[in-house]
């Protein structure tokens, strides 16, 4: 009887070996797998969360896969998807950093006959990406409405999503612009709209909700950046409308009534402004450089709006700022001009170690998220000379580009999946100066996700540590007001 029971469960496992396990030996072909994401020689961190995918096959019921390390290590993984384990994940890449993943791919279909493919790589850099994640505000990606919409935050080395700040924390009002001090997460700010709207900061356990528009400025602290040393930052005060439009590639186009560039002292709650960057021209979008010493800014001429919108371009400029004194300096440096390459330039982002400068460049106007020929530029910064990042650039929309403070690495938001809603994509820098093969921020169950997902990941950004934030707290000094007014330094 004993006989019998041992031989009934060794058939028993045989049987589940043969239908749900290992695929037969065979040659594979030359073709490569067609999955998604497209991860196909992709570079990588090896902290990143582990890079599943799918098999777009329609009759597929199985997939193995089998990881080999260059260096050494390896798993292997089957399912309907390929779902690698967290921890040995992070083990293989740790075990390989400066090497390669390869992956060979074999896959069943409905009538039980596998198909090896060729094998393809990711590559595991030698760069370290130190940040604990990324943040980023989820909206639909029409802008018509600010419902359901919040500003979240994700491990990059696991799928753990948590919110920093939701709608229905302060009852239907927009929250945008936020930003963090070089991924710090105690130093903190985000721009709340609306009635009792005004600016957000987060130092420590130190919040404070600021009135930035002051008799002498024409609205609130918008578009920011922070100061190195966390004492300053710089934004620009905008009034934004929008016009919408019919057309997949063009439904929206918001734009400045006016804009200009102030900075924020945060130990006085005063703003410094200056004539020079205060004038009926649009100034936006500024970002402080590395050294803390310039301000890089977009600057356009007025033109009659809304009807001059496709004549609205504006130029790279930069200007001296003196941190011990809090003064702006006396002249605008033009970086890139608009007339001379009839394209306009915005949102400005330096590298961190100082090397670069990333910008987008559109046909007209300074919101490239919603121009599909957005593309990134980046900056030698130590040569002024400029060129397209054609090694991460698509036919949609690439914008929202952000650097990590540890170097190389950057993220931005692309509309290439379908040209409406805005994903996430990686890539880093490369010695030799050049962007790797971006690659989707990886998820759990990877087409499922963005199949279903109905929202954009604007605005992203990369976060050294978690950022905790009291939504109790905030919510009552929104509902009841609880700003705090500057004043301009005279």
């Amino acid at each position: 009887m004993k006989y019998y029971k041992y031989l009934l469960i060794f058939a028993c496992v045989m049987l589940a070996a043969c239908s749900g396990g290992r695929p037969p030996e065979m040659a594979p072909s030359s073709e490569l797998p067609d999955i998604f994401p497209d991860y196909t020689d992709v570079t990588i961190p090896a902290q990143i969360a582990p890079m599943n995918f799918d098999v777009t096959y329609s009759d597929a019921e199985q997939v193995y896969v089998k990881v080999k390390g260059s260096k050494e290590g390896g798993m292997e993984t089957s399912g309907k998807t390929a779902e690698f384990d967290e921890k040995k994940w992070h083990e293989l890449t740790g075990r390989n950093v400066g090497g390669i993943l390869t992956f060979e791919v074999s896959v069943k279909d409905k009538d039980g006959k596998w198909h090896r493919y060729a094998p393809f790589v990711m590559h595991v850099s030698d760069k370290p990406l130190e940040d604990y994640g990324v943040v980023y505000r989820k909206i639909a990606p029409g802008y018509q409405t600010f419902s359901k919409i919040g500003i979240y935050q994700r491990d990059l080395s696991s799928f753990e999503e948590t919110p920093v700040l939701e709608e229905t924390a302060i009852e239907g009002k927009c929250m945008n612009c936020h930003y963090a001090n070089r991924g710090r997460a105690d130093q903190f700010s985000i721009h709340i709209r609306g009635k009792n709207g005004g600016t957000l900061l987060k130092w420590g356990d130190k919040i404070e909700y600021l009135n930035t528009k002051a008799p002498e400025t024409q609205g609130n602290a918008t578009y920011g950046y922070w100061h190195p040393d966390g004492r300053y930052v710089a934004y620009s005060v905008n009034k934004i409308v929008q016009n919408f439009y019919l057309d997949k590639e063009h439904n929206i186009e918001p734009w400045d009534v006016f804009s200009d560039l102030i900075v924020l002292d945060t130990e006085t709650d005063q703003l410094i402004t200056s004539p020079i960057v205060a004038t009926p021209r649009c100034e936006t979008t500024p970002a402080f450089s590395p050294d803390g010493k310039k301000i890089y800014f977009c600057l356009a001429d007025s033109v009659d709006m809304p009807g001059g919108y496709n004549r609205l371009k504006y130029s790279l400029c930069c200007i001296d700022f003196d941190a011990k004194e809090g003064k702006l300096g006396s002249k605008i440096d033009t970086l890139v001009c608009a007339s001379d390459i009839d394209r306009s330039v915005s949102l400005p982002r330096p590298s961190y170690d100082g090397r670069y400068l990333m910008y987008n460049l559109t046909e007209h106007g300074t919101s490239p998220i919603h121009h599909a020929d957005a593309d990134l530029w980046i900056m030698d910064l130590s040569t002024g000379e400029s060129r397209p990042l054609d090694e991460a650039n698509s036919e949609w929309s690439d914008a929202y580009h952000n650097w990590s403070p540890g170097g190389g690495w950057f993220l931005f938001n692309s509309k290439r999946r379908d040209g409406m809603y805005g994903n996430l994509y990686l890539s880093c820098i490369g010695n030799d100066g050049k962007a790797t093969k971006p690659f989707l921020l990886p998820q759990r169950n990877p087409r499922k996700y963005y199949d279903e997902a109905l929202h954009s990941f604007n605005a992203p950004d990369f976060i050294a540590e978690k950022i905790s934030l009291d939504m109790h707290r905030v919510r009552s000094m929104v509902r009841k007001g609880e700003l705090t007014n500057v004043s301009v330094r005279k």
